[in-house]
Order: structure tokens, then C-alpha cells, then sequence
């Protein structure tokens, strides 16, 4: 208490009522501020999480994916690609899930050189796997099959890819029809003609029984989209019958354009008795594929000589194209016995219903090109 000098006491000072009502906005002003600094600080905070953590949990995530590898991917490296475009190839196939993040971890790991082969990796790979990967080199081999192949000529391409054993496991195993088809015609019937074309991986610990069985599972998608099953018949053929005359259509009409009109001389032949005298047929039966028949080639002595046998070859020739497979399936209607090359150019042949007029046709085709 303050004493006057003049003997009374005044009371402690209090703030007026202008000067409390000016004090209350001054604290609730400190008070927002303290707030705006909290937030401030908070956003600076999850700034910093965005800017440092989540790009950590990303390159995570991608380095190891979250619930495994999955089904197996393949790619090719060339002759001469760089690693970038390695690495691109296998985020497109999905064997890893970021280019860029693999890139990232390259660049810290060590950045290996692929070397040119055929790789095979699970997809969502983790980025060690496809490292280890691309350190240890190609892990798996491929195999192109075309249509007029046959089974030897598989084979024989089969040795320089996966060794001279691997090849004749493979052709003996083809050979014996030991995989079955549903366009066999009984259980253990030769499997020439009844593969399909295509890219085949080989990859570590698959035996020829395994590339085999993938080849004859693959034809018989191709064949039932073609629209031939196993219960199919065409003028009296069966459905085996009517793969062994497509892949005379094959060799024979040798382009898409010929091969209708191909399937109807060999049905009209058929039709007729006659032999279908078809030179691919003897070259079958000497294991060539392509050059010249002479007469001493067709005395060759095979079934599979259609100068000396009527019918069918015992076995398709090769492996029939979806065209040729159209073809056989639906001949056009007419009464052509014979056919030639008129035309070197398109490859276009002339048909015949008369040997006279097969005689005319040879007789243009030389006064055209000598």
C-alpha cells in the first residue's frame, strides 16, 4: 500500500477500463501469431518429409515390391544397346517397376554391362535379382521356328542353340509323337507338322520334352483359331488329312496369293486317283528343302514320293501358315488339275484344268524369261 504524505492511502494502481480493453486484442494477436509460427513450422516439417522421406519410400517400394515376383518376363539384349535402353526394356516388360529408380540404383551399385543374349526374370523383380541378372549374363537361349519347317530343320537349328544333345532328344521325342497332340492320328504318330512357329525361350533346366510340349500346345491354339479342331472334315479328309494337305499348300504355293487355288488341284487330284506328283513331297522323302527334281529324284523310293504313291503323304511336310491352313480348310470351287510359275515378279502361278493347257502355260513362262 502506498501512503500519501498527507496521511491517507491510495490503492495499487489498476488499469483503467480502456487501458484492460486495449490489453485483451494485444494478446490474442500474440497468441495468432504463436499460431501462424506453429503452422509455419508444421509445413516446413511435412515440406521436408515430401522433399526427403517420400522419395526414400518410393526408391523402396521399387527396389522391393510388395507381394512378390510374378509370372516370368523375357527380353533381348542386342549387339551394341546401351545399358540405358537395357533397363528401359525391362521396366516395359515389367520386370522391374521404375526405369528410373533402377537407373538410380545402378548409378550407386555399380552399372554392369549386359552382355547380348536372351534374359528371363520374374516380373516385380527386386532390383538385386535384376541386377544379379544383368551381371551374370544371358540365362536362357531362343528359338525362331518359321512355317515350312520341319521337324530336322528344327532340330538342326536346335544343336548350334542348345547342343547336339538337347537337338536329337528333341527329334527323336518329335519323331515318336511322345507329346500329345489331339490332331494326332493315333497316340505315338509323328509330330511333324503339328508344331507351331514362333519365338521359343529355352530357359536353364528345361528339356526338350518341355520345348516340345509348349510347340505342340501352341499349334493347337493356332489350328483351332484357324478354325480346325480335331472333329473337322473336308471333302472326306479328317482333320489330320486336312494338316497334311496344308502343309503340301505350303510348299507348293509357296505365297499366300497361289495357296486357295493350291489346296483345290490337290483335293481334285485326290478326287480323281490321281498321284499328286508333287516335287516338295519328294524333297521331303530326300531331305532337302527346295532345289530341282529330276526324274531320277522321283524314283526316289519313299512314301512320302507322290510320283510313285497316290494319296496323301504319310505325314504333313511342314509346318503349315495360317494361309495354308485357310486354304485347306476352304478350298475355292474349281477344276484346275495343274499349276506352274507364269510370273517371276509376284511369284504368281497359272492354273490348269487340262495337261494341254498346263503344256501352254510352261511354254509362256519360257518364251518370257528364256
Amino acid at each position: 500500500m502506498i501512503v500519501d504524505p498527507s496521511g491517507t492511502e491510495e490503492a495499487p494502481d489498476q488499469p483503467s477500463g480502456v487501458e484492460a480493453a486495449q490489453a485483451e486484442p494485444t494478446r490474442a494477436v500474440r497468441r495468432r501469431r504463436t499460431s501462424q509460427r506453429r503452422r509455419v513450422i508444421a509445413i516446413v516439417l511435412l515440406l521436408v518429409v515430401l522433399v526427403i522421406v517420400a522419395p526414400v519410400a518410393w526408391f523402396l517400394f521399387e527396389a522391393y515390391p510388395i507381394g512378390g515376383s510374378g509370372a516370368p518376363a523375357m527380353f533381348e539384349v542386342t549387339a551394341g544397346e546401351s545399358i540405358a535402353q537395357v533397363v528401359d526394356a525391362m521396366a516395359q516388360k515389367g520386370i522391374v517397376g521404375s526405369s528410373l529408380a533402377f537407373r538410380i540404383d545402378l548409378m550407386v551399385t555399380g552399372t554392369p554391362s549386359a552382355q547380348p543374349g536372351w534374359y528371363v526374370l520374374p516380373t516385380s523383380s527386386s532390383f538385386s535379382a535384376a541386377r544379379n541378372l544383368l551381371v551374370n549374363g544371358p540365362n536362357a537361349h531362343a528359338l525362331g521356328t518359321y512355317t515350312g519347317q520341319t521337324n530336322l530343320e528344327i532340330a538342326q537349328a536346335l544343336s548350334s542353340i542348345a547342343g547336339g544333345t538337347f537337338a536329337s532328344r528333341f527329334l527323336d521325342l518329335a519323331r515318336a509323337g511322345s507329346v500329345p497332340s489331339p490332331y494326332q492320328r493315333a497316340p505315338g504318330t509323328s509330330l511333324e507338322g503339328l508344331v507351331a512357329p514362333g519365338l521359343f525361350v529355352i530357359t536353364k533346366g528345361e528339356t526338350p520334352r518341355d520345348l516340345l510340349t509348349q510347340m505342340v500346345r501352341r499349334f493347337d491354339r493356332r489350328a483351332a483359331a484357324a478354325g480346325i479342331t480335331p472333329s473337322t472334315s473336308v471333302n472326306g479328309l479328317d482333320a489330320y488329312e486336312i494338316l497334311t494337305v496344308a502343309s503340301i499348300v505350303e510348299k507348293e504355293g509357296y505365297l499366300p496369293l497361289n495357296m486357295p487355288k493350291t489346296a483345290t488341284v490337290i483335293y481334285n487330284r485326290l478326287a480323281r486317283g490321281m498321284p499328286l506328283q508333287m516335287d516338295s513331297t519328294v524333297l521331303y522323302a530326300t531331305g532337302q528343302d527346295g532345289g530341282t527334281v529330276t526324274h531320277a529324284t522321283e524314283q526316289f523310293p519313299s512314301p512320302y514320293n507322290t510320283y510313285l504313291h497316290t494319296g496323301l503323304t504319310p505325314t504333313p511336310i511342314c509346318i503349315p501358315s495360317i494361309e495354308a491352313l485357310a486354304a485347306a480348310l476352304n478350298p475355292p470351287p474349281g477344276p484346275w488339275l495343274y499349276f506352274t510359275l507364269i510370273d517371276k515378279t509376284s511369284g504368281a502361278m497359272a492354273f490348269a484344268k487340262t495337261f494341254a493347257e498346263q503344256l501352254t502355260n510352261e511354254q509362256l513362262f519360257a518364251e518370257r524369261y528364256g
